[in-house]
C-alpha cells in the first residue's frame, strides 16, 4: 500500500509523506559536502506516477549541488541575527559563515529534554539475506535487519515519537515506507492494543514513528524490519565495525528528541579482494632496515578482506633485499608488513603482481619511490586530519589507527573527530574522548609509529581548525562553549600547552577561514592547503577547492604578510587515513615532515620550523633548498630586522643572488614544475620524467617576499614545498 491506512498486528499504521527535514537537515545539507556514494539510485525510479518522492526533486534552495552553495552571503546560511546568543563580531566572521548551522547547534544544546526523551532500549534481532538466512553484510552489500525497540520506564506519550535513523553517509539506503519493492523499505509494527503508529518518512535517513491512540507504556515493543522488501537495504560502502542504527525518542511530544543510550550496532565486513597497494617510506640510508606495507583491499579501499594467496614482488634495480613472493593467509585479513634491507644508494620502486583465478583478480601495482643515499633527511609521511564513527566518519578509532599504520604505511597520524557535529557529540560524551585517547596511547610506538591526540574545532562562523596535542592529554575545547567561540579564545586557552592548531579548507568548501584572526606562529606555524575537499592554495591551483572565495586563498594570506608552512592532510571520513584518494574523487592530502627522530616532540619541532611540504595524496619526494637553507626558512639579512626568536631565520649579508636547488622524484610522469614568487608563476614544462633536478640562480628575496615550488604530475598528483620568506 502506498498511502492511506493498513493494519499490522493490533496496531493501526497510517503511511504518509512528509516535507523536507527542518533545521537539522538544513544544517547537514549546507555543511556537509561528502558524497554518500548511495548506489541504489533515486526512489523516483520506484514510485508510481502521482506519488511524490519526498527526497526530490529538490528545490533550488535545498539543492546539495556544490555550486549552489557557493554564494557569499547566501540567506540560506542564515544571519548573525538568527543565532540565539551574543557573538563577538569585533573581527567579523568567515565570509561564507554558516549561521544556520551554528543556530542549530546552539538551539539543540539549549533545548530542554523531558525525562522520557531518550528512554528505552533497542537491539538487533537478526541480520539476514533475502531468503532469511543469517548474514554478515559486506561493504556495499544488501541485507535485511530486524530490530526491536522497548519503551523505557516513562514510556512514550500520545503525540510523542520514536525515530529510526541510519548513517547520513556512505551509501546506506534511507529507511522508507512508501514502496515495498524499493530499496530500504521498512516495516514497522507493534503488538499492543490501542496504539496507533503514524509513520513519516522525511526524505532522508530518518523514519519518524508517531505514537497515537494511547501512549506506549514501559516494556511495550515496536518492531522494525529495515530492508523488508525484495530489494533489501544497502549498507555502508566501507567496512566498519559497530556501525550504528540510531534510535531516538521524543517521549512527551514537544518536538525535542534524544538518542537512546547504546543504539544497536552491526558489523560490516570488507568486500571481495579487488585492489593491491604497496607502500614504502620515501627516504632511507644504506644499511637501514625499512618496512614495506603490502595490502589487498576491496573495491572501495577497505581492509579486512578474506584473501588466501600469493603476491609476487619485483624491484626495479639491485640494492633491496626483497622476497620474490609473499604469502597471505585468511587470518592476515589482506595485510602484511615486511622488513627489508637497504644495501645501496639509488631510487627504488617495488612492483607487486597478484594473480588469483579463485578471486577472479589480476592486478599489477607499483609502490611509491624510495630514495636512498648517505645522510638523506628522514621524511615522515603524516596525516593530521581525519574522522571516525565518533563523529561523522566510518569505523572505530582503533581501526583508524590500524589502517594508518598497516595499510597506509604512515609514520605519524592524528584522529580529529568533531567537537560538536554528527549524531553524538564528542564535547558531551567524555567516554568517547577517552576511547580516542586510549587508542592514541595504545598505538603510539616512538621510533616506529607516532600517534597524536586531537579533535576538530568545528566553527561554522570562523572556519574549521583541528587541534593537536603533543602529549596524550588535553581537553576538547568546543566551539559550542561560549568560552572558545573565537580563534583568539581557543588560542588563549591552549597557551602554554604542547599543542598546535591547523586551519583547513580555508578558501571555501564547507566553510572558509576568517583570516582577520591572525595566528601566532608559535601555535599555528603551518596551514593545511589540500585535503579531500580540494586545494586552498590559490585560484590557479590544480584541484581547486569547491565553492572558493576569491581573496581567501592561502596565497592571498601570504600576500597580506602572514607566514605559514604548507601541509596536506586527508580529512578522511571513510576510514582510510593516508589513503583517502582510494575512494574519493576529490583526491586527498598528506603532510611530508622532515624529522630525524620519530617522536611527538620532534614532529612538533619540525612543524614549528616549517620543515614540511604538502601533497594531495601522492607520495612525491621533494627537496628544495635556497642557499642551502631548508624549505620553510625565513631569510633575514643585515639590512633587515632580525626577529628575537630566530628559530627559523638565518641572518647574514644580503647576497646579490641566491641559489635554488630542486630535486623531485615522482610517483608518475611529471607534467611541470611551477616556481611561485610572491604570486608570480614561472613554469617549467616537462616530458614525463619520473626524476628531475635543477640548480638555478634567482634574485634574492626581499623583505615580505615568498618563494615556493609546486610539482604537478600528469595524473593530477601535486606537491607544494613550504615557502621561503624574506624576513620583514
Amino acid at each position: 500500500m502506498i498511502d492511506g491506512k493498513a493494519s499490522v498486528g493490533n496496531c493501526h499504521i497510517r503511511r504518509v509523506t512528509a516535507p523536507w527535514l527542518g533545521a537539522f537537515g538544513v544544517a547537514m545539507v549546507l555543511a556537509c559536502s561528502l558524497d554518500s556514494g548511495n548506489q541504489s539510485g533515486s526512489l523516483q525510479d520506484w514510485i508510481p506516477s502521482g506519488v511524490q518522492d519526498p527526497s526530490g526533486p529538490a528545490s533550488d534552495e535545498a539543492s546539495t549541488n556544490d555550486s549552489a552553495l557557493a554564494s557569499i552571503g547566501d540567506p540560506a546560511f542564515g544571519s548573525v541575527d538568527d543565532v540565539p546568543i551574543s557573538l563577538d563580531a569585533s573581527l567579523g566572521f568567515s565570509r561564507d559563515a554558516k549561521f544556520s548551522s551554528l543556530q542549530y547547534v546552539l538551539e539543540d544544546i539549549s533545548m530542554e529534554r523531558h525525562p522520557s526523551d531518550g528512554g528505552g532500549r533497542a537491539w538487533i534481532e537478526s541480520v539476514e539475506d533475502e531468503a532469511g538466512a543469517p548474514l554478515l553484510p559486506h561493504a556495499g552489500g544488501l541485507a535485511r535487519i530486524r530490530t526491536t525497540y522497548e519503551a523505557g520506564p516513562l514510556g512514550i506519550s500520545i503525540g510523542g515519537a520514536l525515530y529510526f535513523q541510519v548513517s547520513s553517509y556512505w551509501g546506506w539506503d534511507p529507511p522508507q515506507n512508501l514502496v515495498s519493492d524499493a530499496p530500504g523499505y521498512t516495516e514497522v509494527e507493534c503488538a499492543v492494543d490501542g496504539v496507533e503508529l503514524d509513520i513519516e518518512w522525511w526524505g532522508t535517513e530518518v523514519l519518524a514513528i508517531g505514537i497515537g491512540g494511547r501512549g506506549l507504556e514501559a516494556g511495550e515493543k515496536i518492531r522494525l524490519v529495515y530492508g523488508a522488501g525484495r530489494a533489501l537495504a544497502r549498507v555502508d560502502s566501507f567496512a566498519e565495525r559497530r556501525a550504528r542504527l540510531w534510535f531516538a525518542v521524543d517521549g512527551d511530544g514537544d518536538g525535542a528528541r534524544k538518542l537512546i543510550a547504546n543504539s544497536p550496532t552491526v558489523d560490516i565486513a570488507a568486500g571481495d579482494p579487488a585492489r593491491l597497494i604497496v607502500m614504502l617510506p620515501s627516504s632511507a640510508r644504506p644499511g637501514d632496515e625499512i618496512q614495506v606495507s603490502l595490502s589487498v583491499l576491496d573495491r572501495e579501499g577497505s581492509t579486512g578482506v578474506a584473501f588466501d594467496g600469493s603476491v609476487s614482488l619485483r624491484v626495479d634495480r639491485d640494492g633491496l633485499e626483497v622476497p620474490q613472493h609473499v604469502e597471505f593467509r585468511l587470518d592476515h585479513l589482506g595485510r602484511r608488513r615486511l622488513p627489508i634491507r637497504v644495501n645501496k644508494p639509488g631510487v627504488y620502486r617495488i612492483s607487486a603482481i597478484l594473480y588469483s583465478p579463485e578471486y577472479r583478480l589480476a592486478t599489477l601495482t607499483t609502490s611509491n619511490p624510495l630514495v636512498v643515499r648517505e645522510g638523506i633527511p628522514r621524511l615522515r609521511w603524516t596525516d593530521l586530519h581525519g574522522h571516525s564513527q565518533i563523529s561523522d566518519g566510518t569505523g572505530t578509532p582503533a581501526d583508524y589507527f590500524l589502517y594508518a599504520r598497516d595499510v597506509a604505511g604512515l609514520d605519524v597520524v592524528s584522529l580529529t573527530d568533531h567537537d560538536h557535529w554528527g549524531e553524538n557529540f564528542l564535547d558531551a560524551n567524555p567516554e568517547m574522548w577517552e576511547e580516542i585517547r586510549t587508542n592514541v596511547d595504545r598505538f603510539n610506538d616512538p621510533g616506529h609509529f607516532v600517534t597524536l591526540l586531537g579533535y576538530e574545532w568545528t566553527s561554522w562562523i570562523h572556519g574549521h581548525r583541528h587541534v593537536i596535542y603533543f602529549e596524550n592529554k588535553g581537553q576538547v575545547l568546543s566551539m559550542a562553549d561560549p568560552r572558545y567561540q573565537t580563534p583568539a579564545q581557543l588560542w588563549s586557552a591552549l597557551k602554554g600547552q604542547p599543542a598546535l592548531t591547523f586551519a583547513h579548507h580555508s578558501a571555501g568548501g564547507p566553510v572558509s577561514t576568517n583570516w582577520t584572526y591572525r595566528p601566532d606562529p608559535a601555535i599555528e606555524p603551518v596551514t593545511e592547503i589540500v585535503s579531500v575537499h580540494g586545494s586552498s592554495e590559490a585560484e590557479d591551483s590544480p584541484g581547486r577547492i569547491y565553492d572558493p572565495l576569491p581573496g581567501n586563498f592561502v596565497r592571498d594570506v601570504l600576500d597580506a604578510g602572514m607566514q605559514f608552512g604548507f601541509i596536506g592532510s586527508s580529512d578522511s571520513h571513510d576510514g582510510h587515513p593516508g589513503q583517502a584518494q582510494l575512494a574519493s574523487s576529490g583526491g586527498s592530502g598528506l603532510a611530508a615532515i622532515f624529522s630525524e627522530e620519530l617522536s611527538r616532540s620532534a614532529i612538533r619541532e619540525a612543524l614549528l620550523a616549517r620543515r614540511v611540504y604538502a601533497t594531495n595524496g601522492a607520495r612525491i619526494w621533494l627537496e628544495v633548498e635556497l642557499d642551502g637553507h631548508p624549505m620553510g626558512s625565513s631569510l633575514a639579512f643585515e639590512k633587515n630586522i632580525v626577529p628575537e626568536d630566530s628559530r627559523d631565520t638565518t641572518a647574514g649579508q644580503r647576497p646579490e643572488a641566491q641559489r635554488l636547488h630542486i630535486y623531485v622524484v615522482a610517483e608518475s610522469p611529471l607534467e611541470r614544475i611551477d616556481i611561485v614568487r610572491s604570486g608570480h608563476i614561472s613554469s617549467i614544462r616537462l616530458q614525463g620524467e619520473l626524476e628531475w633536478t635543477e640548480e638555478r640562480t634567482i634574485p634574492p628575496l626581499g623583505p615580505g617576499e615568498y618563494y615556493y615550488v609546486r610539482v604537478i604530475q600528469q595524473d593530477g598528483g601535486v606537491a607544494w614545498s613550504s615557502p621561503f620568506y624574506g624576513a620583514l
